[in-house]
């Protein structure tokens, strides 16, 4: 029971006069009384001790070593979004699609319209760190090296770092490195070649280099048509024409594209009056009908 719970002031017992003068005596006698410390209660017996959580930045440390502060919901968002910066950009003659195993790889393909690397058709992997957006620059490896100098002649992978020295977060992103990696195709660059023969041929024998280069395209147009370099249900993949298969596919998109441009042709008429009357200077001009009186 508790205590002050038993002191009730309601109580009619009264105390003998002889206890009552003793316990005045010893109240005055008494060292007035401090209030007593707070104390924890006993730990008990085999009792597990509680430690404190890790901070988020060392619990999201994977076990490789690599620092990924984010954590994997705020990376799957990050990518999202990037992913969704692309298809705003439209590139033109560049297409991809992220992995179905990974969100930090994705497949890609550029066709090159025009220039030295006409007809080509080159496809590639962008390898994207697990601690993006803070980490070092994604990197993009194509299926199949192209004979340019800035593509490793072993591995096939371009030479990214190039542009991008230092990724920035919130400043770069994975969009602006699909552009360069088509604009090396128009545009030549031979300083510190990661093809030193390709760098050399493009600037003292321009004919062999172009020469090699039509070799790399037809290569690459030869293997079209072979499985994925990595087995992915989303991995970028070309087949032979097959009509059945392709003319109905075919031809939606160009009644899509047929209705779109319909639909941008009348937003463009404008209707109402003319600014200036044929045979007249003016402006505004209409017959106006008279009221009958």
């Amino acid at each position: 029971m508790n205590p002050f719970w038993s002191m009730s002031t309601s109580s009619t017992r009264k105390r003998p006069e002889t206890e009552e003068k003793a316990l005045v005596s010893e109240l005055k006698n008494s060292p007035p009384r401090t209030a007593p410390k707070k104390q924890l209660p006993s730990i008990p017996k085999n009792a597990v001790p509680m430690t404190k959580p890790a901070s988020p930045a060392l619990s999201a440390q994977s076990t490789n070593g690599t620092h990924a502060s984010y954590g994997p919901f705020y990376l799957e968002y990050s990518l999202l979004a990037e992913f969704t910066l692309v298809v705003k950009q439209k590139l033109p003659g560049v297409y991809v699609q992220p992995s179905y195993q990974s969100a930090l790889m994705w497949f890609g393909v550029i066709f090159i319209r025009h220039g030295l690397y006409q007809d080509g058709v080159f496809k590639f992997t962008v390898y994207i760190p697990d601690n993006y957006p803070d980490g070092d620059c994604p990197r993009l490896v194509f299926d199949l090296p192209i004979f340019h100098p800035l593509v490793d002649p072993v591995s096939g992978e371009l030479d990214v770092k190039r542009a991008f020295a230092k990724w920035r977060r919130n400043h770069n992103h994975i969009w602006q490195i699909l552009m360069y990696a088509r604009r090396v195709f128009y545009k030549i660059d031979t300083t510190s070649p990661l093809n030193p023969e390709a760098a050399v041929l493009y600037e003292k024998d321009i004919q062999l280099f172009k020469s090699k280069v039509v070799d790399s395209v037809r290569l690459c147009s030869s293997r079209l048509f072979d499985p994925p370099k990595i087995e992915d249900p989303y991995a970028i993949s070309f087949s032979p024409w097959n009509p059945a298969i392709h003319d109905e596919a075919r031809e939606k998109m160009l009644t899509q594209k047929k209705k779109e441009e319909d639909q941008q042709s009348k937003s463009m008429q404008v209707s109402g009056l003319s600014w200036v009357k044929p045979g007249s200077v003016q402006p505004f001009s209409k017959e106006e009908k008279t009221l009958p009186t």
